[in-house]
């Protein structure tokens, strides 16, 4: 089940009531970012005045990623760091953070700074009412072909797994975290978004939308849209498609 909702100036001033949340970041080779990304979320949770934890999953990292995201936990016992020896993919990174996280609500985004963490709070009077909160990109801020790709997928992901979702692969998103005590997931790659969805809606959680502004990236390269990912991607929702109806 699936709403689009707007947040109402009201609406935007209640932080709603809930005991903790996890935030956590998927990151690979994001060593320019990642110092900014984590002291914005530290400062917007701490305003929050509830417990929660950081956590940083660096997914096997080429670069000073991994010795950055040890420096930036070794100043709070708040934030963890969860290192893949390599890179085993975005889905992988993914699974990795919803299963260390141990509190009540997980929410996550991406740590290349394209999402503004200060977006979040606003989202947390809608679990009152729901389970999941998928959000869209207001003014993608990526090229043309990737913004039509992104279109295309999530149109085609929809109508095989039969959910309505605006923006599937939007990385900023907030969970319940019994949600994952009660589904088992397989996808290591790309799908990993629609597979939490489709098997959340099976499942009979609510789920309601709603936009988010979208950033230019900073620094590095996003590496979402190479043949590789793509290929395993649709590959991978094949397969999804076949196992959820088996189980239906």
């Amino acid at each position: 089940m699936t709403s689009d909702n707007e947040l109402s100036d009201s609406t935007r001033s209640d932080t709603g009531k809930f005991t903790s949340i996890t935030v956590f970041f998927p990151c690979y080779n994001e060593q320019n970012n990642l110092p900014r990304t984590i002291r914005a979320a530290h400062e917007v949770l701490q305003k929050l005045k509830t417990d929660f934890e950081i956590i940083i999953v660096d997914d096997g990292s080429s670069d000073r990623t991994g010795q950055i995201a040890d420096e930036l936990a070794s100043t709070d016992d708040r934030i963890k760091v969860i290192h893949h020896r390599t890179n085993l993919g975005y889905g992988a990174a993914l699974q990795s953070g919803f299963k260390t996280a141990t509190k009540q609500l997980i929410f996550y985004t991406d740590s290349d700074g394209q999402f503004d963490i200060s977006e979040m709070p606003p989202l947390l009077p809608l679990m009152k009412r729901f389970d999941v909160v998928s959000c869209y990109r207001l003014n993608r801020q990526d090229g043309l072909i990737r913004r039509i790709n992104g279109w295309c997928w999530t149109k085609l992901v929809c109508f095989l797994l039969g959910i309505r979702i605006r923006d599937i692969d939007c990385a900023f998103k907030l969970y319940k975290k019994e949600i994952f005590d009660n589904i088992e997931l397989s996808s290591a790659g790309a799908l990993i978004d629609a597979e939490i969805l489709a098997r959340a809606t099976r499942k009979g959680y609510c789920t309601t939308q709603t936009g988010v502004h979208h950033y230019p990236r900073k620094a590095g390269k996003q590496t979402g849209a190479n043949l590789r990912v793509i290929c395993r991607a649709f590959w991978e929702l094949i397969k999804l498609r076949r196992r959820i109806i088996e189980q239906d």
